[in-house]
């Protein structure tokens, strides 16, 4: 494949609405051009291909472009006790980059919510499933090659190495809070059920990224903005037209 420069080539003229190739020759086109691995070329081309006629087209070139750098995709688990704005990280990550975003608590077992609601703290033996069916997704966003952010408390190096067994593109980013305003938070937080109560024994739980562990931390200081731009940076990605 040739490299390309952040303009479109002599050569070759940005191709029109009317003039846009299709199947294969679109595949060919593409290829022929992801060898550089530009904010131009993954606005531009993403935008240009169309969102519902070509939904394949675009996945196409999303898995060019996340394995280009011969790294392949990227999925982070964005890490944390339960109330220091990991939903709010993530989901900002998602609209960012344009990856699927996944809640962790999504994935729980009736039996674990019930159990939390109730304000009972869950054990090794609750949790080993949850986590192994969070790995399981994550299994299946790198085995197409998708980029993709996920929450989870992952609060012990174990949970954490579990999700990383067999899966080489993960990597953590830890959002963290001092311990009265995260309790704030879950004291006025609708509609979850996870109380207050529990909060002493996720920050007992929680081990530190170690550094020999793929991740970075980040503070939940300040505006949402100012945390996603952190999150961002420290990510390594910024804000498309930032």
């Amino acid at each position: 494949m040739r490299a390309i420069s952040t303009s479109w080539p002599s050569s070759q003229v940005a191709p029109l609405a009317n003039d846009r190739p299709t199947g294969r020759s679109a595949r060919v086109f593409v290829g022929d051009m992801v060898n550089s691995r530009t904010d131009v070329l993954a606005t531009g081309l993403i935008r240009w291909l169309p969102k519902v006629r070509w939904r394949r087209e675009a996945r196409y070139v999303r898995r060019m472009l996340d394995s280009g750098s011969g790294t392949g995709p990227d999925v982070v688990v964005v890490m944390g006790v339960s109330g220091s704005g990991k939903t709010t990280v993530a989901k900002g990550l998602s609209t960012v980059l344009g990856w699927e975003y996944a809640e962790g608590d999504a994935f729980h077992p009736d039996a674990n919510v019930a159990k939390m609601r109730s304000g009972v703290p869950l054990t090794d033996e609750d949790r080993w499933p949850w986590l192994e069916a969070i790995g399981s997704w994550i299994s299946t966003k790198e085995s197409r090659g998708e980029s993709a952010v996920v929450t989870c408390s992952a609060l012990r190096r174990v949970y954490r190495d579990l999700l990383r067994a067999g899966r080489p593109h993960v990597r953590f980013l830890h959002v963290t809070a001092e311990s009265d305003v995260i309790k704030d938070r879950m004291e006025h937080r609708p509609g979850h059920y996870m109380p207050p109560s529990l909060l002493p024994s996720q920050l007992a739980t929680l081990e530190p990224l170690g550094a020999d562990e793929p991740g970075v931390t980040i503070t939940n200081e300040g505006s949402a903005a100012q945390v996603l731009d952190r999150a961002l940076a420290a990510l390594g990605h910024r804000k498309e037209n930032a």
